[in-house]
């Protein structure tokens, strides 16, 4: 049948194609671009193609439930006909229930265990919003909110010295400044809503982390200075141990390489086009998105006559 191929089509583009394709255009333009507007770019991409892909489950999750000789009945339209819309592959409906519902699950225990975090940071601080915590471990990062705050601890402050630590406050207060934390949440919800989008989601938090180092690179003057301040609280550390979701100067596996960019000049700006490939491809799956919700009303208003 043809709605049948065309309810597949959306399905298998936003569901099972586009989410990888996003993965490979990041992994492609990683470097490519300025780190802040790349992580713009890519987190609020994924967002879309992410709740693109759900919107699509919650179209078969319907589909499935229209199925029901009993919903049927009571609806009044003919089971039979939204049955054969997907005969030849009969499972995706009920499959689309399952993936929907680890959707739900993963976004509901992202969102209680972002509470759990912010509720575990201490309160206070001084006028410039840094709270010291004594703690022999090495740890910095920056907690959102109004005001946001600093968060060091004294084994962290004790590794570095005055100009190192002025560098690492500068790229943490980059991450309050520039609202990184809004781009951290959005990549964090595609990532709970498709699997797929994991790498995406680590990249956008290597991104940030880059777009903070330059940040704070500019604001000292000095990029050989910032790269030092983090090789430094990265050595300092025991382990990346820093609360989910709140920016830290030396996360963990990426340290080498955001010193590594660190050292090298300044590159220039990168073509518009290039960002624009992530946004096609989530304006692509919005719209197929639409064609699958118009599909589905037509098939109800078919089953009904």
């Amino acid at each position: 049948m043809e709605g049948e191929s065309v309810m597949l089509d959306h399905f298998l583009w936003s569901v099972v194609v586009v989410p990888p394709l996003v993965v490979l255009a990041v992994r492609w333009l990683a470097d490519r671009l300025a780190p802040f507007a790349a992580a713009r770019a890519v987190a609020w991409s994924a967002l879309a193609v992410a709740a693109a892909s759900t919107f699509n489950l919650v179209l078969f999750a319907l589909h499935a439930v229209a199925e029901i000789p009993l919903v049927g009945g009571a609806l009044g339209w003919s089971t039979r006909v939204v049955y054969e819309d997907t005969e030849r592959v009969p499972f995706v409906p009920w499959l689309s229930i399952a993936l929907l519902a680890y959707a739900v699950i993963a976004l509901v225990w992202r969102l209680r265990r972002h509470r759990r975090v912010l509720a575990m940071i201490p309160d206070g601080g001084d006028a410039g919003g840094l709270v010291m915590v004594d703690d022999d471990e090495a740890r910095a990062f920056a907690v959102p909110g109004r005001p946001g705050r600093i968060v060091v601890t004294t084994g962290m402050r004790e590794a570095l010295t005055e100009r190192q630590f002025e560098a690492l406050l500068a790229h943490e207060n980059a991450h309050l400044t520039e609202r990184h934390h809004r781009l951290a949440r959005a990549a964090d919800l595609a990532v709970a809503a498709h699997p797929a989008l994991w790498w995406v989601g680590r990249h956008v938090d290597y991104l940030i982390e880059r777009a903070a180092d330059e940040r704070a690179a500019a604001d000292l003057g000095s990029r050989s200075l910032v790269a030092r301040a983090i090789g430094a609280a990265a050595l300092a550390g025991v382990a990346p141990r820093t609360p989910a979701h709140l920016h830290a100067a030396a996360a963990g596996g990426v340290v080498p390489r955001r010193v590594a960019r660190l050292l090298q000049p300044s590159t220039g700006k990168a073509p518009r086009v290039l960002y624009a490939i992530p946004v096609a491809l989530a304006l692509a799956s919005i719209v197929w998105t639409g064609e699958a919700t118009l599909d589905l009303v037509e098939l109800f208003i078919s089953a009904a006559r």
